[in-house]
């Protein structure tokens, strides 16, 4: 796994970077650029598509997305991010992005993330919003743009009551913010699941989790972004059904992402870069 990233470039139409300036971040923005890039997944390699079935949130994770599958601990996870972050500190690339999380964040395919940043994925399978706060300091050297963070899945998976998400994602912003003074802070809603028509093995656990929940749970982390003065990037919308379901094309078991469904992310990530900088001047 290289320690940093840097792809191909893009383009975003003038239209559509207008349109998200004039009306703010646009679900319709969003699925145009999706279809404009679509062709963009012509010949990746479909391992790298997201976390496996049988990987489920809280075991050891895999990457197979190297071509060999082997698997690491946590305490592995934590060296191997701590000694990527350490070689990003010391090549100190221009245009640093960091994606800080979970399985999402993780299996983020390296070809579709946007090519105007350098990227330091940060991400560990099964990761809740405890963990990631104990664990910040693993980058604290990093000089990044940006950072992009998103959590909390695995905590509502696993019971834990909102306020203790509300109260982690809450300190996580504390530590970015004082660790960072110089990097854009972006909290990521936390996404849908597929309920009744998820396949994942932990299928029976998300039928306790209605997504109302996390819509609530989303609103109060938009509510905490706009108090603490960061970016809340509200992907939620463009993941979800009618039904407020996680789109089945969007995910290969219900939780874990698709290819398609990174590239719904990938877009969102394009439109905020190609306008949310160019706001900012950088």
């Amino acid at each position: 796994m290289p320690a940093y990233r840097s792809n191909r470039s893009s383009s975003l139409p003038t239209w559509v970077l207008f349109s998200l300036v004039a009306n703010g971040f646009l679900i319709v923005a969003v699925v145009l650029l999706f279809f404009q890039n679509h062709n963009f997944l012509a010949g990746w390699n479909a391992k790298a598509s997201g976390v496996p079935p049988e990987s489920a949130p809280g075991d050891s994770a895999t990457l197979s997305h190297l071509g060999t599958r082997y698997q690491l601990n946590y305490a592995d996870w934590l060296r191997l991010l701590a000694q990527e972050a350490k070689v990003v500190a010391e090549k100190h690339p221009a245009h640093l992005a960091v994606l800080a999380g979970d399985s999402l964040s993780l299996w983020f395919p390296n070809d579709l993330l946007p090519s105007d940043q350098v990227w330091l994925n940060q991400g560990i399978s099964g990761e809740t919003s405890g963990g990631l706060l104990k664990r910040l300091n693993l980058f604290d050297q990093t000089q990044p743009e940006i950072i992009f963070v998103m959590i909390g899945i695995n905590d509502l998976i696993r019971g834990l009551p909102d306020e203790t998400v509300i109260e982690n994602q809450r300190e996580i912003i504390h530590y970015l913010r004082q660790m960072h003074p110089n990097s854009q802070i972006v909290v990521q809603s936390i996404l849908p699941h597929a309920g009744a028509a998820a396949t994942w093995q932990g299928r029976d656990r998300l039928q306790n989790l209605p997504n109302d929940r996390i819509r609530a749970l989303n609103r109060e982390l938009a509510a905490i972004a706009t108090r603490e003065q960061v970016t809340y990037l509200d992907l939620h919308p463009l993941f979800t059904n009618p039904q407020g379901d996680l789109r089945p094309k969007l995910s290969t078991d219900g939780l874990h992402l698709s290819e398609d469904g990174y590239l719904v992310w990938r877009s969102a990530l394009l439109l905020y870069s190609q306008a949310g900088l160019a706001r900012n001047g950088k």
